[in-house]
């Protein structure tokens, strides 16, 4: 060994010495250490949820170093481990569950870099969440989750709106109740706010002009009563807005019509009884439109110009106590996949050819109407329907039988046959005229006639037989 490669030798083995530093990846001066009082405020918290025997013990060298926990991110802040992002409770399988007897923790509101807090399926017994500590997470939180709680009961804090910088607000399916708290209206950096599947009562606020942002607006599922606020129609970026299952009333207000971005509009089962007509023809954008279940004024929805959405994809009418014939313009929506207008009082034929042209409807509601006359769609959309195609419980509309062999044909159910028979391919139906009259007991004559036809499958008609049997009966 040369003098040089000695001295660097020993240089090497005096740093090690003194410093502990080693040349082995396995052992790095690169990972970053997470703060003292940071993990133990989230060593506290997670406590809190999965009980007091857990101490994180098997993490080395710290929640975010090599072995971190499922459910847990963090990152770094002046060389310094800190948690961004919590979700607490069984969202994946190595998550870590919640107790029974779960406890929130004030130490939860001590992770002051903390963007994302999240709870699943955590609280199952009656519980009430704090409201004084919220605060606390107001400079970094952006999005907050409350999933599948049922056992988080009372209203939901005031001081939620103190959390300005979020952005996505999730209360789905818990037990909150009472009403929606105004200080919501502070959180005017939301992309999301879904309030889905709880028991809010009372109004909706009337403080929607300040969400330019928000994309996604779900209130349904709860016991909102009174009308829906004009001020609605200034969330100019709105994309859905589901508010069905509630109690809504009155008329849509006019501002409803400007949204011009808005894809999905669900009011289904509320009260809503107008303001249709004059408004939801103008959202061009709609894909889905759900109306079901709303005792909605008959002039002002048949008065909708269905042509001019081409956009539509799912359509539901139904149980509106709709009067008068299909409209029209239904026929002329090409995007069109599902059509519900069962449950109505709708009359007049059904305009078969033209809806079968439609080339994406995949499902068809007719039933529960009074709708009269013969059904004329084909074998092939009946094996295109299968059972998504309904028309029963319509006393004056029949169906011809369709002769089939094929596996995927579903004959309609709940409809009588009309008086003819008729068999696809070369077809041959047979019709007697006097069993279609009906029986005249004054009449001091009878006719009989039958006439036996054969049809060709290219849908011109040749006479092979006519016998005309005229007999007169004087008396």
């Amino acid at each position: 060994m040369s003098w040089t490669h000695y001295v660097l030798f020993l240089l090497l083995v005096s740093r090690w010495c003194i410093t502990g530093e080693s040349s082995s990846p396995e052992v790095t001066d690169d990972v970053a250490p997470m703060e003292i009082s940071e993990r133990e405020a989230l060593y506290s918290a997670i406590q809190g949820f999965v009980g007091d025997s857990w101490n994180g013990s098997d993490l080395y060298p710290d929640p975010c170093g090599w072995t971190p926990i499922q459910g847990v991110s963090c990152d770094i802040y002046n060389d310094l481990w800190y948690v961004t992002d919590l979700t607490l409770g069984l969202v994946h399988e190595n998550s870590l569950p919640c107790t029974a007897s779960l406890k929130l923790k004030p130490q939860l509101f001590e992770l002051k870099h903390l963007k994302s807090l999240s709870f699943f399926n955590c609280f199952t017994s009656p519980m009430k969440i704090p409201k004084e500590d919220w605060i606390n997470l107001g400079s970094n939180l952006e999005s907050l989750e409350f999933r599948s709680n049922p056992g988080l009961i009372g209203e939901l804090p005031e001081t939620i709106g103190s959390l300005t910088k979020l952005k996505s607000l999730v209360v789905l399916e818990n037990g909150f109740n009472g009403k929606v708290p105004a200080s919501l209206c502070n959180l005017t950096s939301l992309k999301r706010l879904v309030l889905a599947g709880n028991l809010f009562t009372g109004k909706i606020p009337d403080c929607f002009n300040g969400f330019k942002d928000l994309l996604i607006l779900d209130l349904s599922g709860n016991s909102l009563s009174g009308t829906l606020p004009s001020t609605i129609g200034e969330m100019v970026s709105l994309l859905k807005l589901d508010l069905s299952n509630n109690q809504l009333e009155g008329k849509l207000p006019q501002e409803i019509g400007v949204l011009k971005n808005l894809t999905l509009l669900d009011l289904r089962n509320n009260r809503i009884s107008g303001g249709l007509s004059q408004n939801v023809e103008k959202i061009r954008s709609l894909t889905d439109l759900v109306l079901s279940g709303n005792p909605v004024d008959t002039d002002d929805m048949m008065g909708i110009k269905w042509e001019s959405m081409g956009s539509l994809v799912n359509l539901d009418l139904s149980k509106m106590g709709l009067r008068g014939e299909i409209p029209s313009g239904l026929t002329k929506l090409k995007r069109l996949r599902f059509l519900g207008l069962n449950d109505n009082d709708l009359t007049g034929t059904v305009p078969s050819r033209e809806l079968e042209t439609l080339p994406c409807l995949g499902a068809l509601y007719i039933n529960g109407n009074n709708l009269s006359g013969e059904l004329r769609f084909s074998r092939k959309f009946y094996e295109k329907m299968g059972t998504r195609f309904k028309a029963s419980k319509n006393p004056n509309l029949c169906q011809y039988e369709i002769v089939s062999e094929s596996q995927h044909y579903v004959p309609p159910l709940g409809l009588k046959p009309c008086k003819m028979k008729k068999t696809e391919g070369n077809l041959v139906i047979l019709q007697t005229l006097s069993n279609l009259e009906k029986e005249d007991q004054s009449s001091s004559s009878s006719m009989g006639v039958m006439v036996t036809r054969h049809v060709l499958s290219n849908g011109f008609m040749w006479d092979l037989l006519l016998e005309l049997s005229l007999i007169v009966l004087l008396k």
